[in-house]
């Protein structure tokens, strides 16, 4: 099939890179280059470097709305026209262009976690299982037709990162599926059930802060769900502590939420009275470094409470 490829982040890359095996890709729509790093120097997304390597036309519209966006998608003609996390709301006249519509890849097993980021929420709500959907883009929020769908279970020390990895490998394979299915007219759509929908809103910064008040199995979860970005975080000694990985060692305590336990290694006491221990860290403006060598380091002692604002 004659096919549009619009996307974006990482999560896209796997898919494009398996639908051109089989389809004739005539343009990949990404968003604009944008400041990046420190120097705030312009980066390409990791789709635009993608369809670079696989030699595939890009094109870049600030708003894919606009009419003259619009014309060029219409002046390719294309048969369908395929989504992976572009970034943008499509418009219905956007999506009328192409005969057999616009097939999203989205990352979770609909109508559960709409919206931004359903890999990152899932894991930071501490689900067991999550998978892959494809459906039939409408002008709503992740509120099209389901066409396929695949499960998977989500380990119970596996990152955001790691499972967005592995759902995209699945998104590209269910993609193929799909596309085969709706050319053979074997695929018979259904409807989302809108009152089991949940809705996983795009990240915040503060998303990324712990309370120590909350169960260790929680804030344990919520380290692994927000990589690569925001991160999570809280205060040691006045200044600002990142928190990259973390795992929960089965110890109770006393003390109260936030309190350093007594080692070996990092670890804190949480809400319900268990202990985490804080495997990987980073003071701001420092490298990561483990908690073992951080621990040894600082010199840490019961009297440090993790999360106390500086004053």
């Amino acid at each position: 099939m004659e096919v549009i490829f619009l996307g974006t982040p990482s999560f896209a890359v796997p898919v494009l890179e398996t639908v051109t095996k089989t389809h004739n890709v005539t343009l990949v729509v990404t968003q604009p280059d944008r400041p990046k790093g420190r120097g705030r120097e312009l980066a390409a997304s990791p789709v635009k470097l993608a369809a670079t390597r696989l030699g595939l036309p890009v094109y870049q519209p600030e708003r894919i709305r606009r009419p003259e966006a619009q014309a060029r998608l219409a002046s390719l003609k294309p048969e369908i026209m395929v989504v992976v996390g572009y970034g943008q709301i499509i418009p219905q006249s956007v999506i009328d262009i192409a005969p057999r519509g616009i097939v999203n890849v989205h990352a979770s097993l609909l109508p559960k976690y709409r919206g931004a980021a359903p890999i990152q929420w899932a894991v930071v709500n501490g689900e067991t299982r999550t998978g892959v959907t494809t459906m039939q883009i409408n002008a709503g929020l992740d509120t099209g037709d389901i066409l396929l769908l695949r499960e998977t279970d989500i380990g119970p020390e596996e990152t955001a990162v790691e499972l967005s990895d592995r759902l995209a490998t699945m998104g590209a394979g269910l993609l193929m599926e799909t596309l085969d299915g709706l050319a053979r007219g074997t695929i018979e759509s259904q409807k989302q059930d809108d009152a089991k929908a949940s809705v996983a809103p795009i990240l915040k910064k503060e998303d990324g802060a712990i309370r120590w008040t909350e169960p260790a199995t929680a804030i344990h979860n919520r380290v692994r769900g927000l990589l690569p970005w925001p991160g999570t975080y809280t205060h040691f000694r006045g200044q600002l502590l990142h928190v990259w990985r973390a795992r929960i060692i089965g110890h109770h305590t006393a003390l109260s939420p936030g309190c350093v336990t007594a080692g070996p290694g990092f670890r804190a006491a949480c809400g319900d009275g268990a202990v985490l221990e804080l495997t990987e860290v980073q003071l701001e403006g420092r490298k990561r470094m483990g908690g073992d060598a951080f621990a040894n380091g600082q010199r840490l002692s019961q009297n440090d409470i993790l999360g106390e604002q500086p004053k």
